[in-house]
């Protein structure tokens, strides 16, 4: 169905704003849209004041604290002109200097001119926060940002959001705000020779501080039996049937998706998934635990007392392993990272929540990990996993390599 440019831009900037907001409207959309963007989980520092910045990221280059972008005139963005914001969205130029690609706007070029307004206008009047900047620990030739300019001729194109015509409108709309707004190309797309997005293995899974951040194309979700309803739970609560998120997803739950609406949430699952109609819920596939197999003793020892002797988990405690996500990923790095290291408690509610899990890092050799990864992913995802203690300790590398860049 064609789209008319008329119809398109009214989409884009379609309600979110609630009738009981006494505001000005585009300051409540601007606040609306920065939650899609995470701004907040970006430019908050823990224990700090919203959007002062001050969170460190840890790049291969070295570590790079966010900005204070509150509407303090001196230490945060309080003096940019509408142009200055425009320029720092598409382009990633401040009046102060060139911003590295930390900074998404290697994906915020998409956002519309007449988001952008609203969320100039949303961050011109919050809370100002007179939090000095951080000095990024980056070392030479990096700390240079004359070079900048050189890695946004190479890498970097400032082009507009093109819907496909072909495509739903509601389609359209996910479209743009998960490779727009929402950033997720950022982490589930690996990078190129420049450190770029890859283009042609967008959101496959990428590595980023010690994780898998995993392949979220639609292909990969509906072979693991991702439905609408699925993935609707674990954007808006943080977990499903099929598991729960960790790590840097966490707070990109807590901070920007739990707040999308149910139109736009509709939208952004319909844009992963490929479909805008409900896709079926996949038939459940048998599980026999093998006791002879070399992993079974370490699942009954290690694991079974809280996710139970049948993988079933447990309400508010832990996740159910029947069709857990995790596990049926096409490799097991997150299987084995979140053994090595554990998981911290996570609230999702007054009401739900999941126990902290321990890790296993300085209990488990190498071929026991082997031995435990290999029966929960053979078990639970039908995986043909035949991981040995020579791959648990290259894969132990990668994960602890990437942690620490």
């Amino acid at each position: 169905m064609m789209l008319s440019r008329l119809t398109f831009a009214l989409l884009l900037g379609a309600g979110a704003v609630s009738a009981a907001d006494t505001r000005d409207p585009l300051v409540a959309q601007g606040e609306y849209l920065a939650k899609v963007g995470d701004c907040a989980a970006c430019h908050t520092a823990e224990g700090g004041q919203k959007y002062a910045g001050g969170l460190g990221f840890k790049t291969p280059f070295g570590v790079i604290y966010s900005t204070n972008i509150s509407s303090d005139k001196s230490q945060g963005i309080g003096s940019y002109s509408y142009e200055d914001f425009y320029e720092v969205m598409h382009n990633g130029n401040a009046p102060k200097g060139r911003l590295y690609p930390a900074m998404p706007y290697t994906s915020y070029h998409l956002v519309t001119d007449e988001d952008i307004k609203a969320l100039y206008a949303y961050f011109m009047q919050t809370r100002p926060a007179a939090t000095v900047n951080r000095d990024n620990e980056v070392g030479f030739p990096f700390n240079v940002r004359t070079g900048l300019m050189a890695w946004n001729l190479v890498a970097h194109e400032d082009s507009a959001f093109q819907p496909d015509p072909a495509k739903s409108s509601n389609w359209n709309r996910g479209r743009y705000l998960v490779d727009g707004l929402g950033h997720c190309g950022e982490c589930h797309t690996p990078r190129d020779l420049f450190m770029a997005m890859d283009g042609s293995h967008y959101l496959k899974g990428a590595m980023i501080e010690g994780v898998m951040a995993p392949e979220i194309t639609a292909t990969e979700l509906r072979r693991q039996g991702w439905t609408h309803d699925s993935l609707t739970r674990l954007l808006r609560k943080g977990y499903s049937v099929k598991g729960g998120v960790f790590a840097g997803m966490y707070p990109v739950v807590e901070k920007s998706f739990a707040y999308l609406t149910d139109e736009d949430m509709h939208a952004v699952t319909s844009y992963l998934l490929g479909s805008d109609t409900p896709l079926p819920e996949p038939a459940p596939r048998p599980v026999t635990l093998d006791a002879s197999h070399p992993g079974y003793g370490l699942y009954r020892d290690y694991c079974a007392g809280c996710h139970g002797q049948q993988g079933q988990g447990k309400p508010n405690v832990t996740p159910s392993m029947y069709a857990n996500a995790t596990l049926d990923q096409a490799t097991a790095t997150n299987t084995l990272a979140v053994l090595l290291r554990g998981i911290p408690a996570q609230s999702y509610s007054q009401t739900e929540r999941f126990a902290p899990m321990p890790g296993y890092a300085r209990e488990l050799n190498d071929q026991q990990l082997a031995d435990l990864v290999n029966f929960l992913r053979q078990t639970w995802a039908h995986q043909a996993s035949t991981l040995s203690a020579d791959d648990i300790s290259t894969l132990k590398k990668e994960i602890v390599e990437a942690h620490d860049e």
